[in-house]
């Protein structure tokens, strides 16, 4: 039996995570493991498993998922100072958890490269 993807299950309604947003196509909650002081990720509805497997016809996901980073930015006071927003893909990028999230990241300054600690 294929366990089934934690994403999914935050993003049906099945498994806890602290909501930040939600619409008919992504839903946004804090990361359990911040990076930063404002770490929240946001995730699609639909399950793409890696940005390798992104379509053509996800691009407006995609672009909503930017513009809806914008919109959390704003709202959780980071956008004035700067933020980051990242996709991982593949285990050498850091991706653990195999439905694409995009990393809204800020409050604090970060260096570059974005190793652990910057």
């Amino acid at each position: 039996m294929t366990k089934p993807c934690i994403f999914c299950e935050i993003a049906a309604g099945r498994m806890n995570a602290e909501i930040v947003h939600e619409d008919e196509h992504v839903v946004a909650f804090r990361d359990i493991h911040p990076q930063a002081p404002v770490h929240v990720l946001i995730i699609p509805r639909k399950h793409i498993s890696s940005m390798l497997e992104i379509a053509p016809e996800d691009a407006e996901l995609l672009g909503h998922m930017h513009l809806t980073a914008r919109k959390l930015a704003r709202d959780l006071g980071i956008a004035e100072g700067g933020y980051r927003s990242i996709f991982n893909c593949g285990t050498d990028a850091g991706q653990t958890v195999w439905h694409i999230h995009l990393h809204l990241m800020g409050g604090r300054s970060m260096g570059w490269p974005p190793w652990p600690g910057n």
